[in-house]
């Protein structure tokens, strides 16, 4: 009996995670959390990795993706990309995401001419790895005050640069590009795609709702318990309320 509910459950996540999408998303949200999973006589830490996105004609969020992998290089991300393009996804105008290269390689390539846009809490966060801990909340602050303005982060880097914090100088010169993209869209939509915050919070609830497993026995059986969480959360985002006010609403 366990194995055929196991085996309709699995059916059942699979026609989600596979389903015809055929709508345009204007944008993409990717993020990351992590589980411990047995590989062999190993456990070791696989990533899942959630691909949501925002519907151009109704402004509603849809969950559109997820995969475990324990390698994130470009190949994987143009695989998910590719998926997704190849289930109808279309219209793609900016990805938001952490600063991993290999999404940013793929984005280039798998979405001609959409931009993609550096998860300004993800910048912080690889930032303030590189800050002494009794400085960390100063420069928090001068990070949260300069978002927005590229000359006001090419000076809170000058002045990192200049305090000895020649990485974390680097490390926002090397998102820069990526942090104002958003900056290319309706205003009213600002304040949604500088972070990943709308996948995040799905990670967090998977996190929650899977605690008492602690450790999967295998990809499948994460993959079974992850992908009806996302299922149920996506049937409450798709009728619950907008995520964004599109066009001329």
């Amino acid at each position: 009996s366990v194995s055929r509910i196991a085996r309709d459950l699995d059916a059942k996540v699979d026609a989600f995670l596979t389903r015809r999408i055929d709508r345009a998303f204007p944008y993409l949200y990717v993020d990351a959390s992590y589980f411990k999973v047995r590989d062999g006589p190993h456990y070791v830490s696989k990533a899942l990795l959630v691909v949501a996105g925002v519907r151009e004609d109704d402004g509603h969020r849809e969950l559109l993706s997820a995969r475990i992998t324990d390698c994130e290089n470009e190949a994987f991300w143009s695989s998910v990309f590719d998926d997704l393009k190849e289930r109808g996804v279309h219209g793609v105008k900016l990805i938001v995401s952490d600063g991993h290269r290999g999404i940013q390689a793929a984005a280039s390539t798998a979405f001609l001419g959409a931009a993609w846009q550096m998860c300004q809490v993800h910048c912080t966060r690889a930032v303030l790895k590189n800050i002494a801990k009794k400085d960390q909340s100063e420069v928090a602050e001068w990070l949260r005050e300069a978002y927005g303005s590229e000359q006001n982060l090419q000076e809170v880097a000058d002045h990192l640069n200049a305090r000895g914090y020649r990485k974390a100088a680097n490390t926002i010169e090397r998102f820069l590009p990526g942090l104002m993209s958003y900056t290319a869209f309706p205003k009213k939509h600002w304040k949604r795609l500088r972070t990943t915050n709308m996948v995040e919070r799905v990670n967090k609830e998977l996190k929650r709702r899977t605690k008492v497993a602690e450790i999967f026995p295998n990809d499948e059986s994460l993959l079974r318990v992850v992908g009806s969480i996302l299922m149920d959360i996506n049937e409450e985002w798709v009728a619950g309320r907008k995520y964004l006010t599109m066009g001329e609403e």
